[in-house]
């Protein structure tokens, strides 16, 4: 098969953002004919929720806009650094939590925000807030913001692969 690029999206418990910004992804992947060229997953910085599915709520968002949503929570080890070549973080907190864990600059290099690539982001408004304590609404603005970051992130991905 080639050359496959292999890209993580990472939140804090991996249940919500980091999920959605997945399925966002992969989905667009597949629309561009690029899906057996990116491989696409997502894990979390903590291991609070390993083993649980994602949040109820990011499901229902996720199936309403017509995504995937099958899921399974994981916590992100530095040694994945080594088999993945983009690393995305949903805001600065996990940023510099993958920096710490990162041992080399090229590793630290992988590290880039999701809102980094929407073209409509600001230079201080580049988290993709965390929708946990918050109702629906919040759900609906993160897949939003998911949308926007992955649109401008695949962009990339076709100047890259050609």
């Amino acid at each position: 098969m080639g050359w496959v690029m292999r890209i993580c999206f990472v939140c804090t418990g991996n249940i919500c953002r980091s999920p959605m910004a997945e399925h966002v992804m992969r989905e667009r992947l597949a629309e561009a004919g690029l899906d057996g060229l990116v491989v696409v997953d997502s894990a979390g910085t903590g291991s609070w929720h390993e083993g649980d599915p994602a949040d109820e709520r990011a499901v229902r968002v996720l199936r309403e806009a017509g995504y995937g949503s099958d899921h399974v929570a994981r916590q992100f080890h530095a040694e994945w650094f080594r088999g993945i070549d983009l690393v995305v973080a949903l805001d600065q907190g996990h940023e510099r939590a993958l920096r710490r864990l990162a041992r080399t600059p090229g590793e630290t290099a992988k590290i880039r925000l999701l809102r980094s690539y929407d073209p409509a982001a600001g230079i201080g408004d580049l988290d993709v807030p965390d929708p946990y304590y918050g109702d629906l609404a919040g759900f609906e603005e993160v897949l939003r913001l998911c949308e926007a970051g992955c649109d401008g992130l695949l962009a990339e991905l076709r100047t890259r692969v050609g």
